[in-house]
């Protein structure tokens, strides 16, 4: 059996990365997959050697228009869409087909959060793609239904976990994620600008205004019995990729080294895109550029009794893209690291 996706905005940052991979998908490369329509709004009727002629492999196709006729029939749809988009698609596009979005329409559960930090109606929610949260990789496995997290919620939600569910720090974080340029998408933008962004650190939407606020307390929530407040505030980089997120919250009493080390081992000890770095190692954004790896550590400030996890992940990786792919691999009953690399390129 051949399973066919398409791809809506498969132009754009998210889309292009999810062709990326699934080009060197091993059921791609063993005629198992099949890529269908690539569709777009702006840029329907070029092809794919004039705006993304990194993907050799499909440069004379066409970008299609973003209709229902043209997703419907494929086993897959990856929706990259602005927020808002995918509800009235997905309403259309037919249970058999498995729709996997990676806009905020379907991730979260409480339909005033939604009104609150994104407005418009409200979709639902469907399963959530951090597999790696307990819970939600059998959730993915019953689904043709999926919601991909946000690259900040991945980077603090699986940086941080670990320490929650064991009940290391009480329940108040503050979290800085330091993030690169293309996370806004590819849209035009002053703010965006090279002259705007090359040697300029910039702080926006800080302590709890940003979008992401809720998706992370609902991923933590679950794990304490008290109340959890996260603090969040994010930080544009004049990168191209990449998450940076340190989290920090005040440790229980009586824990130390030794319990933090023991949790954060024992939770990803069979997790193979979350890597615990050695003590004394920290995350770089440069060792997981291009991968599905977060990397993670874990650090016990003793004078002050805090703990500072830090968290390194690609953001168009396992940020978005990598993620939609391994929730597709879950959905279809598939190995779930298969076409998503691990090995960063160096230097």
């Amino acid at each position: 059996m051949t399973i066919s996706v398409a791809i809506a905005g498969a132009t754009g940052y998210a889309g292009s990365e999810i062709l990326r991979l699934l080009l060197s998908h091993p059921a791609y490369l063993g005629g198992h997959l099949r890529i269908g329509a690539l569709t777009a709004h702006t840029s329907a009727g070029k092809n794919v050697a004039e705006l993304m002629p990194h993907l050799p492999q499909l440069a004379d196709r066409v970008i299609a228009d973003t209709t229902i006729e043209n997703l419907r029939g494929h086993d897959i749809v990856f929706l990259g869409l602005p927020h808002g988009r995918s509800g009235a698609i997905a309403q259309q596009v037919g249970q058999r087909t498995t729709v996997i979005d990676c806009a905020a329409d379907f991730r979260l559960r409480s339909k005033a959060d939604w009104e609150n930090f994104y407005g418009g109606d409200y979709s639902g929610s469907w399963p959530y793609g951090i597999p790696e949260v307990p819970g939600n990789r059998q959730a993915l496995r019953r689904t043709n239904r999926v919601a991909v997290p946000g690259c900040f919620p991945t980077a603090v939600t699986l940086g941080v976990l670990p320490a929650v569910a064991h009940g290391l720090i009480e329940p108040s974080l503050t979290a800085i994620a330091i993030t690169g340029v293309s996370g806004a998408g590819k849209k035009a933008s002053v703010a965006q600008l090279g002259a705007e962004t090359m040697g300029n650190l910039k702080a926006y939407k800080p302590g709890g205004t940003h979008r992401h606020t809720p998706e992370i307390l609902q991923n933590l929530q679950p794990f304490v019995q008290e109340e959890l407040t996260v603090s969040f505030t994010p930080v544009l980089a004049p990168l191209t990729r990449g998450i940076l997120a340190t989290t920090t919250a005040e440790l229980k009493e009586g824990i130390g080294k030794r319990e933090v080390e023991s949790a954060f081992g024992e939770f990803y000890a069979q997790e193979p895109f979350c890597r615990v770095l050695p003590a004394g190692q920290q995350p770089e954004t440069q060792n997981v550029v291009g991968t599905n790896m977060v990397h993670i550590q874990a650090h016990v400030d003793e004078r002050a009794r805090r703990l500072v996890v830090t968290a390194a992940l690609d953001n168009l990786c396992k940020g978005t893209a990598g993620a939609a792919v391994q929730c597709m691999n879950l959905t279809l009953g598939w190995e779930e690291t298969l076409g998503l690399p691990q090995a960063a390129v160096a230097p």
